[in-house]
């Protein structure tokens, strides 16, 4: 296994100093040497979404995204969107609109519903629908996952939550 020399990137605001062997993904790095739970392994291989994390500001798949490859960059998780003391409104959304059931997907379907909102402030259901479409549920939330981005674009936009 050979080993990078030493990288830097900047991880959920903070600026981490990493070793790692060039195989090694962002994910393993997050979730193995950062101790970050929020992305979570699903297929290994970029098309489940469970393990969506935000490389500059726009959503990537960590799984299949080498740890070396984004040196410099800013990473941010669902730990660093927000937090339990001050949420970022589509976790404020996807909780108060009941959108999980297991949980296994909700990291990616916040970071990338999160990522539209970023771009879009007021997307159609089509187009959530359409964002979300690679991120796979299988406990059929779908309905009340389109529900808590639509109350997250509200909310952000300062309008009222029906």
């Amino acid at each position: 296994m050979h080993r990078t020399p030493g990288f830097a990137l900047t991880v959920n605001g903070s600026r981490v100093e990493l070793v790692a062997s060039r195989e090694a993904t962002l994910l393993h790095v997050l979730r193995n040497d950062l101790g970050l739970n929020g992305p979570k392994y699903g297929c290994g291989l970029g098309q489940c979404g469970a393990c969506t994390v935000w490389v500059d500001g726009v959503a990537a798949r960590s799984c299949v995204i080498p740890v070396h490859g984004v040196a410099g960059r800013e990473i941010t998780t669902l730990e660093g969107l927000g937090s339990r003391a001050r949420w970022h409104p589509v976790q404020q959304a996807f909780e108060d609109a009941q959108a999980a059931q297991c949980g296994y997907c909700l990291n990616g379907m916040v970071m990338q519903a999160a990522a539209l909102l970023a771009r879009e402030t007021n997307p159609s259901e089509a187009r959530i629908r359409s964002e979300l479409s690679g991120n796979l549920c299988r406990c059929g939330t779908h309905v009340e996952i389109t529900e808590a981005v639509r109350r997250a674009a509200q909310s952000m936009a300062g309008g009222a939550d029906s």
